[in-house]
Formats: C-alpha cells, sequence, structure tokens
C-alpha cells in the first residue's frame, strides 16, 4: 500500500508562489484531482478582518491557482461560506482575494446564495458517526459540490475547540449550513464524518496549507503569529492535519480525537511514522504551541463541553442565539481587534516579511 505523502517546503516571500506550484506537484496533484473536472477552492476565512495566520492568503490562492493552470485544470470556481460571525465578502476584501480573483478571472459562488447552489438532502453510504443524530431531520449539503474536485486552503494555526484547524475543519463551512453550531459538542465526530461525506461527493480533495505565519494561541481569530516560512500539500486530509500539528508541537495521535478518529476508520493516516514527508526534516521544528483561553473559549467550554451542556438547546436552538452571536461579534470585532488585534496586525505589516508582501498586494 502507498504510503501518504505531505509535501512541506521552506518558502520565502520572492519565491512563495513557485514554491506553492512545486509542492502541489511534490504532493501528487495532478494525480489527486481529475483535470477535467470543476475544481473548487475553499478558502479560509476564520476571520473577515485581516488577522494574521487566521485565513488563506492572497499568494496561497495565487500559487494553487498558477498550479492549477500549469496542469491544464481549466475550470476553477471560488467557493465561499459564511459564519454567523464572519462577512465572507467583507472578509474577501480585506484579505485581498477579490484581487486574485479578478486577475486569474475567477468566479466566486457562495453557499448560502440560492443562485449559487441549493442545499439538498443527502444519505452518506458510509457509518456515520453523530451526523445522523445531530440532523434527525436529514443531512443536507450544497447540491454544486457534487463530482467536482475541492481544494482546502487552511492555515496552520491553533483552534480554541479543536486544538489545531487545517483541513478536515475547513470542510465544516463549506458542507454544513448555519446551524452548523449544533455540532459543536460533538466537532471531533463532526470532521470525520464530512470527510467520509467528502470522500463519496468530490471527484478529488486536495489540500494547500499556508504556514507562512504561524499561529499560536487561542485560535482561529484571537491569534500569536510566529514566523514559520513554511508550504504543505497533500491529497489525504488527515496527514496534512497531522504534519501541521507536530510541527505545532502536538501529538496528532494522542492531542487530537479527529485526527485519531478519522485514521483509525481508515480515512488517511494519522501517525507521523507512517506518513511519506517530502521535503523539509519534521525534527528540526521545535515549536510549542499552547492553545489557551479568551473570554469567549471560557464561556464556550461551558455551554459545548461543560457543566452549562444542558442548556444548550435553549441557547443555541432558539432566537436565543442570536444573543451569543452579538456578543462574539462585540468582542472579536469590537473589543479584542481595537485593543489587541489591530496593533498585532500593524506591527506584521511592518516588520515581518509575509505582512510586508501583504502590503503589497
Amino acid at each position: 500500500m502507498q504510503k501518504s505523502k505531505v509535501a512541506v517546503i521552506k518558502t520565502k516571500p520572492e519565491t512563495v508562489q513557485q514554491d506553492i506550484v512545486t509542492a502541489c506537484e511534490m504532493a501528487g496533484i495532478e494525480e489527486a484531482l481529475a483535470a477535467e473536472k470543476t475544481t473548487i477552492l475553499k478558502d479560509n476565512i476564520s476571520w473577515h478582518l485581516p488577522m494574521p495566520a487566521a485565513n488563506s492568503t492572497p499568494w496561497q490562492l495565487e500559487g494553487v491557482i498558477r498550479a492549477l493552470r500549469k496542469h491544464h485544470f481549466s475550470e476553477i470556481v471560488a467557493v465561499e461560506n459564511k459564519t454567523v460571525v464572519t462577512r465572507p465578502k467583507h472578509g474577501e476584501k480585506l484579505n485581498k482575494y477579490d484581487r486574485i480573483y479578478e486577475k486569474y478571472n475567477i468566479p466566486v459562488k457562495f453557499n448560502f446564495v440560492a443562485q449559487d447552489m441549493k442545499w439538498v438532502g443527502y444519505e452518506p453510504k458510509a457509518e456515520l458517526n453523530v451526523l445522523h443524530k445531530i440532523y434527525k431531520n436529514g443531512i443536507y449539503i450544497p447540491d454544486y459540490f457534487f463530482d467536482k474536485n475541492i481544494i482546502h486552503l487552511p492555515t496552520v494555526k491553533c483552534h480554541i475547540y479543536t486544538t489545531t484547524t487545517g483541513a478536515m475543519k475547513n470542510a465544516f463551512g463549506g458542507l454544513l449550513a448555519t446551524h452548523r453550531h449544533y455540532t459543536h459538542s460533538w466537532i471531533h465526530e463532526t470532521l470525520v464524518d464530512l470527510l467520509k461525506i467528502q470522500q463519496e461527493i468530490h471527484s478529488g480533495v486536495f489540500a494547500v496549507m499556508d504556514g507562512t505565519t504561524l499561529g499560536n494561541g487561542p485560535g482561529p481569530r484571537t491569534l500569536k503569529p510566529v514566523l514559520g516560512n513554511l508550504i504543505l500539500a497533500s491529497a489525504d486530509q488527515v496527514a496534512i492535519d497531522a504534519v501541521a500539528a507536530k510541527i505545532m508541537g502536538f501529538n496528532p495521535m494522542t492531542d487530537l480525537k479527529y485526527v485519531r478518529m478519522a485514521s483509525e476508520q481508515g480515512l488517511g493516516t494519522g501517525r507521523i511514522e507512517e506518513i511519506e514527508i517530502a521535503g523539509e526534516d519534521l525534527a528540526q521544528f521545535q515549536y510549542k504551541f499552547k492553545v489557551g483561553d479568551n473570554l469567549a473559549s471560557r464561556f464556550g467550554d461551558l455551554l459545548w463541553f461543560g457543566s452549562l451542556k444542558w442548556a444548550q438547546k435553549f441557547f443555541f436552538h432558539t432566537p436565543m442565539v442570536n444573543v451569543f452571536v452579538v456578543a462574539s461579534d462585540l468582542y472579536h470585532d469590537k473589543i479584542w481587534w481595537n485593543l489587541k488585534g489591530k496593533r498585532v496586525f500593524k506591527d506584521w505589516q511592518q516588520n515581518s516579511p509575509w505582512g510586508q508582501l501583504f502590503a503589497r498586494y
């Protein structure tokens, strides 16, 4: 049996686009995806504000588009989703995706716009862990996703509820509608179920992960940016998340339940020793990331996993959820960003080579 391969290469602003093309080739993009099919670019907008390491980068998008064009993938479409706390069109502009899509004539579709796609009932062939129990009236996914390639474009960062977030978590917003918060108490099982669905409906699945700036701390938004100078790529969504976790200093099979479950259920490879690493030696990375907490995560832990779990339906399955949406927006966008995030972003733009590249886009 052929081992899963993850490309891990060092990069710099002057060569990053070609390095992404190289990483895609090293990871076998031509074998993983069907060139005659439409390819969806699934960018990652964890926050519409341009927090370093939180969102896909413009050079990540551009490099992947160049790799696809080089290998004659002619039909490329971006698909974006919204969450209760992110605004995709705002994020597309602030994170400078719009100029990349315009430059390469890439259309953008939204999974919440009826003219772009509709949500249809789907019965997975695989045995699910939790989704069939959470959505008792049926699982609905976008009709546009069927029989198309998808490339996930996450970043290397921590997450307050899943420890790390990457390729597997990037499917969360695209495949589940706005009631996706119903799944948070079973988030690891949900990510594994979504990977099962992806492997059934897509003609190919691939991921290119930006590690030029790494995200330490209580992500995916309130991060501490760390210089990484890395690009990762793989056709195995479990393996790339495992390798990213290893780089950050986590043990993927013991610290990340979603990686362990996906590996044990045969959806990919989570054990580092069983993954072929093309490029850099992982032993050189000595990061010791810690997720930590912020104000939102402390309260969320009580509701999703702690002593207030019993009250979830009252808080999140009724109009009461709007209180939390407003509170999250107030905390992240108005308080944390203005008190800390904006300063972190400006420092990154001035002093990081990647922030300087972002400013030039």
